[in-house]
């Protein structure tokens, strides 16, 4: 159960409870769970437990067909039945025979008002057993999606009352299936984004250092056109949110062969991985755009820094900045932490004012200051709480050091 639906179950329970108390007071030993109030109660949360998991997909006729069980007991109904705005999604309980073609009908004008409405019903069946119904809207952010309608032998204020929570609580799952799509969306949106910065400029340099070696190594050409075509089938690859470790990995390493085919000796890379957390799942294109942060900052970007960003000699060995044509060292690291997988890249490069950085997580940087740190951290964050945000350690001329903690098990998260 979410918090935002528990907030909601307070009313639910109220009337929802009170329907099953009177039932399981009758049917049930009261002196396993304590009094008849607390086991309707326990009664109430699990049928709800049960009923929300299906809705987090949406008002769909699979989630609707497998809801609408759990529905029908929270509300003690003889039969329910959910509703898009255009058709019936699913019947639960008898008579559907004798009502299911009228509702759509019934529930015309609340799909429009998006009111609750409370009608008699007709039936030439003397046997059928449902003689009134309350119908109540779905709703999310003020747009009715569909109704509940909630059948009975008679007219009853409780079942209306508990009908109209129950049909609340069934929006709070269905705006949360809303966040979750949107969440979705914009993970895709910033992983797009992703791609976009990456592609054309190092593209263009990869494809240029490649053609370099055609005529004087074209063994190495060929190798060098292998992991790029590796390296881009994995980075705009369209299946999955998750990845492994290892792959990720393997992927870093393909495009750390095209920068050194591109810089040469003035790049150096030291890999230390625990066998242990490669099989590890984590976020897709998490680690691969700080290692490209390093590369930017450490090789295509490097420059003399001025006076006025207040360099300190003690930062750098020698005591100097880095100058455009001094190496840069790289260092991977992805070890065993019990129940946690810790990465750290870290390189020798320019750094940045701790400021500076500050703003870029706030994602005020301005646009030269790329998405790729605050792109992870946001990720991160989303997927395993604000606990596990990035940990940078920089200064101007200290280089920069990125630690990630990557939990070994989470649920929904799967390669």
């Amino acid at each position: 159960m979410t918090l935002a639906a528990l907030l909601f179950l307070g009313p639910l329970l109220a009337a929802a409870g009170f329907l099953l108390g009177r039932h399981t007071a009758r049917t049930r030993r009261t002196s396993d769970v304590g009094t008849p109030v607390e086991h309707a109660t326990f009664e109430t949360l699990h049928t709800a437990s049960l009923a929300a998991p299906p809705l987090r997909a949406g008002l769909t006729g699979e989630a609707a067909r497998k809801s609408a069980r759990r529905l029908r007991s929270l509300l003690g109904t003889d039969a329910l039945c959910l509703t898009d705005r255009e058709t019936i999604l699913t019947w639960d309980g008898a008579g559907e025979q004798h009502h299911g073609a009228q509702v759509m009908e019934q529930v015309r004008a609340l799909l429009d008002t998006g009111r609750a409405k409370a009608f008699a019903l007709s039936c030439e069946d003397l046997d059928c057993p449902l003689r009134w119904a309350v119908a109540v809207p779905l709703t999310v952010d003020h747009r009715v999606l569909g109704t509940l309608v909630a059948y009975a032998p008679r007219e009853s204020a409780v079942l209306a009352r508990a009908a109209g929570e129950v049909g609340r609580w069934v929006s709070v799952q269905l705006e949360l299936a809303e966040l979750d799509r949107s969440r979705t969306r914009l993970i895709e949106a910033e992983i797009k984004a992703l791609r976009a910065q990456i592609s054309p400029h190092f593209i263009f340099n990869s494809l240029a250092a490649i053609a370099s070696f055609v005529r004087t190594d074209p063994e190495r050409a060929r190798e060098l056109l292998l992991e790029f075509a590796d390296f881009t089938r994995y980075s705009f690859r369209r299946h999955g949110d998750f990845t492994t470790l290892a792959d990720e990995l393997h992927s870093i390493d393909q495009y750390l062969a095209l920068v050194r085919a591109r810089f040469g000796d003035r790049l150096s890379v030291t890999l230390q991985v625990a066998p242990e957390v490669l099989p590890v799942a984590l976020p897709f294109l998490c680690l691969q755009p700080l290692v490209e942060n390093a590369v930017k900052h450490g090789l295509e970007g490097a420059v003399v820094l001025p006076q006025a960003l207040n360099f300190s000699p003690s930062l750098r060995p020698g005591g100097a900045p880095r100058a455009g044509d001094t190496p840069l060292r790289i260092t991977i690291s992805a070890l065993d932490a019990g129940n946690e997988a810790e990465v750290v890249i870290e390189d020798d490069g320019a750094g940045m004012d701790p400021e500076r950085l500050r703003r870029i997580l706030r994602g005020d940087g301005g646009p030269s200051a790329g998405i790729g740190l605050l792109n992870v951290d946001e990720r991160l964050r989303q997927v395993y709480g604000d606990a596990y945000g990035l940990v940078i350690e920089t200064g101007v001329g200290a280089g920069m050091k990125v630690t990630a903690r990557i939990p070994k098990y989470r649920a929904g998260v799967h390669s």
